[in-house]
């Protein structure tokens, strides 16, 4: 009764506080209710990865950014209490997990985040959260326009391969994103630059990036215009536009982008609708007929508060979360956790 107490607490203490700044929309009436809440980070929480424990899931955990010039990557348990806080790190923003980097011969799980005021990469060995980047990674080396934001990391099936895929505050349409090569040099992570991507609208800004390994995509948000797809495979030598959705369905930004993934090749692709505390739901497998095909499925409004990102997975983490777990930044310095089946519940509705 404690936790359930202090969620609705935490719930209220959000709701009101969004009410009285007009600038804030205040939680849907029909929200989604979170099936737990994290603990309090210090600062302004903006991106959760989770990272599936091999040989207990139960046990996974969600990595989280703590957003300021005093931050940290946060790791917690599946009931939202903190397990550790990285090295300090200088605003760190989005951050993205992959299972297997070979480093000093060994296979590495990885959390990559983007420290923006050090315009660098930071690379961490899971689940300890300690740094293995020999003090981490400049990004846009060269560039005027550096301020790194999103990232997301692709592991390509055929050989296994990680690539990061980073986002900046503002840069050139055409090769906004960057993406590198993560590898191993010695007992230290290493990354070189192998593509340069991705058109902009100059709207606002490219922050929010997801990957589908299995399909071979990646998604990224326009703020304030839309969503985007491109191939990932670098190898491919493609950098051809093969979606824009979302265009006029969104209040205001495109936010945090999590992929729902059903089987090797259905799901669904989820995004923050940031202004309206809601998330909109469209086809990971496109629709008639047609991969690249993304039309709106449903709105899910959700308890969370001008959600900034997202991540969800379909493996069975426990009692609680059998069907997957979805989790999302909130205002509030939290990042609230939903049992799948409450979303999925949300999605069949508006199909009917």
């Amino acid at each position: 009764m404690k936790n359930k107490s202090l969620v609705a607490f935490l719930l209220l203490s959000l709701s009101f506080t969004a009410c009285k700044d007009d600038k804030l929309a205040p939680i849907q009436p029909n929200a989604v209710k979170p099936t737990a809440v994290t603990e309090a980070l210090p600062h302004d929480t903006d991106d959760p990865s989770i990272w599936i424990n091999p040989t207990d899931a139960s046990k996974s955990i969600i990595f989280g950014t703590d957003k300021d010039t005093d931050g940290g990557l946060y790791a917690f348990d599946l009931n939202g209490k903190i397990l550790k806080k990285s090295i300090p790190l200088k605003r760190p923003n989005n951050v993205d997990i992959a299972y297997g980097l070979i480093i000093d011969g060994k296979k590495v799980d990885v959390a990559v985040t983007t420290e923006r005021e050090e315009n660098k990469i930071r690379i961490f060995s899971l689940p300890d959260l300690e740094p293995i980047d020999n003090g981490g990674i400049p990004v846009f080396d060269g560039e005027a326009e550096r301020d790194p934001m999103g990232v997301s990391l692709y592991t390509r099936p055929s050989d296994g391969k990680i690539f990061a895929i980073v986002g900046r505050k503002t840069g050139p349409s055409g090769s906004y994103l960057w993406q590198y090569e993560l590898s191993g040099n010695g007992k230290f992570a290493a990354a070189k630059v192998v593509r340069k991507f991705g058109t902009y609208s100059g709207k606002k800004e490219i922050e929010a990036i997801a990957v589908d390994n299995e399909l071979g995509f990646v998604y990224y948000c326009d703020e304030q215009a839309g969503i985007r797809k491109y191939k990932a495979d670098p190898a491919l030598n493609d950098n051809k536009e093969l979606a824009f959705f979302g265009q006029k369905d969104f209040k205001a930004d495109h936010e945090g982008i999590a992929i729902y993934k059903k089987t090797d090749s259905t799901g669904y692709i989820l995004v923050s609708n940031q202004q309206a505390n809601s998330f909109m739901v469209y086809p990971r497998e496109g629709a008639n007929g047609n991969p690249n095909n993304h039309t709106l499925l449903a709105e899910v409004p959700t308890s969370t508060i001008e959600c900034d990102g997202a991540d969800v997975t379909s493996v069975n983490l426990g009692p609680k979360y059998k069907n997957g777990l979805f989790v999302a930044m909130s205002n509030g310095m939290t990042f609230h956790y939903y049992a799948w089946d409450l979303i999925q519940k949300r999605i069949d509705e508006a199909k009917k």
